[in-house]
């Protein structure tokens, strides 16, 4: 078979290697704008021209992007031998993150890890490197056999009230799924540092140490793949739909961001002499200025989808408060902000992203957002010291978080920022693809509007 690249005798003895551990298969994984994982599976001796680059596919495989073309060029996958891990739940099979190729020559448009890629890239020339870290929930059911159907818990906490976020006995009865997890995750070299049982019934979270952005976006990548498997293995449904339970808390899936000196390694959010007393830079204030700046149109990319806008809501059905963004705001510590500047670490915390995000395209956004903030030297303005979640039009400060999808990809659409970051191609299907999902919701009769109005009427 063709290759893009020739084929090398050092990758013939890796494949060796893997063979006498017990590898058989290999997969160059991509994800598609959806975040879900791609790839042909090739066996192990044949790992040589999948590195070389044998393994081609249709442009339009990237989750209802764009429009099918049969006389397009095909795209090449191009592994990151860098990321290599042999996956713990299925030895047979040896995984690394892939750039797509267009032709084998260069970057596809519509490749989110490409897209990351050259915003690493912007930063480096600066001297720069971007660290994210990914505070990760999503929730666990007894498998689901019909979308429509009642959703079980993995571990029913006996619908605790308030919430059974931390609660030990919840998180103990799931150990069976959990210890998998933990264990795939030491054996991968996460960092995996704490888990918990969050504020749904039978939602999660995973802490691991953070990385630099394109390191910490593979194994995000990888992490979905690994939870929905291992799951699968159990008996159960994972799944990282934002708001899959109307009295639910949503799945949040925070980014903690740092700049560091590429040189020396020194953080450069913190600094003593900070005027406000809270040990931050003029460039962690001028980052944080252009996120709140951009968020609207970083919402298209950090809350997807039609259900994201059921969790950016400012109280929860019972009237609870939602623990979500509502604002463009940011605070000290201040959790109900999009933007926190948490006490106990030296990270921008963007708590306006969800778990559906893809996090090559959004933090691809948020990393050109703000190193334009730092290059303008920007001001932040004055930080929200109470609670945001019940401010009205007239409050200063903010700018409200769309609350569709459909103005967040308007947003999107007009933000100049966008069109330096993702080829026009992408700017434009990627639009008209969430615009369709929005449409088709918005198309849908549903029981509440039966309840609502159809006997009232």
């Amino acid at each position: 078979m063709d290759t893009v690249h020739a084929l090398s005798e050092d990758h013939s003895r890796l494949a060796r290697e893997l063979q006498d551990r017990g590898v058989k298969y290999a997969a160059g994984g991509w994800v598609d704008v959806n975040g879900r994982s791609k790839s042909k599976i090739v066996p192990i001796d044949h790992l040589p021209q999948l590195l070389a680059g044998s393994e081609r596919y249709t442009p339009r495989g990237l989750g209802d992007l764009g429009q099918m073309n049969p006389h397009e060029d095909e795209c090449v996958a191009l592994p990151d031998l860098d990321t290599l891990q042999v996956l713990p739940w299925d030895r047979r099979v040896a995984w690394m993150a892939a750039d797509l190729a267009y032709g084998g020559s260069e970057p596809f448009a519509l490749c989110p890890r490409s897209a990351l890629k050259k915003q690493v890239d912007v930063a480096a020339g600066l001297g720069l490197v971007a660290n994210l870290g990914v505070e990760t929930e999503f929730y666990v059911f007894r498998k689901v056999e019909d979308v429509t159907g009642e959703l079980v818990p993995m571990a029913a906490s006996g619908a605790m009230n308030p919430t059974p976020a931390y609660d030990l006995e919840s998180t103990l009865d799931a150990l069976p799924f959990l210890d998998r997890m933990v264990d795939a995750m030491g054996e991968l070299g996460f960092g995996l540092y704490s888990f918990d049982h969050e504020g749904g019934d039978g939602q999660f979270e995973f802490d691991f140490g953070y990385a630099p952005a394109l390191v910490t976006a593979d194994r995000i990548s990888l992490f979905r793949l690994m939870a929905r498997q291992i799951a699968k293995q159990c008996g159960l449904t994972a799944t990282f739909m934002p708001k899959p339970i109307t009295g639910g808390w949503g799945s949040g899936h925070h980014y903690n961001i740092s700049i560091e000196d590429a040189q020396t390694g020194q953080n450069l959010f913190r600094d003593t002499d900070d005027p406000a007393g809270r040990g931050w830079s003029k460039t962690a204030y001028s980052f944080t200025a252009w996120l709140l700046r951009h968020a609207p149109a970083l919402a298209a990319l950090a809350t997807p989808t039609v259900n994201s806008y059921k969790r950016l809501a400012p109280r929860l059905a019972d009237g609870s408060i939602s623990w979500a963004p509502v604002w463009a705001a940011y605070g000290h510590n201040n959790r109900s902000c999009m933007v926190r500047l948490p006490a106990n670490r030296p990270a921008l915390e963007n708590r306006g992203v969800d778990s559906a995000a893809n996090t090559y395209l959004a933090f691809a956004l948020m990393l050109a957002a703000g190193l334009e903030g730092v290059a303008l030297g920007l001001d932040a303005g004055e930080p929200a010291e109470a609670a945001t979640y019940d401010w009205d039009g007239t409050t200063a400060g903010g700018v409200r978080l769309p609350r569709t999808l459909l103005e967040a990809v308007e947003a999107f659409e007009q933000d100049p920022l966008v069109g330096e970051v993702f080829a026009p191609q992408f700017v434009v299907e990627y639009a008209e693809m969430k615009r369709a999902e929005w449409d088709s919701y918005h198309a849908e009769v549903t029981a509440w509007e039966r309840r609502r109005y159809l006997l009232d009427l």
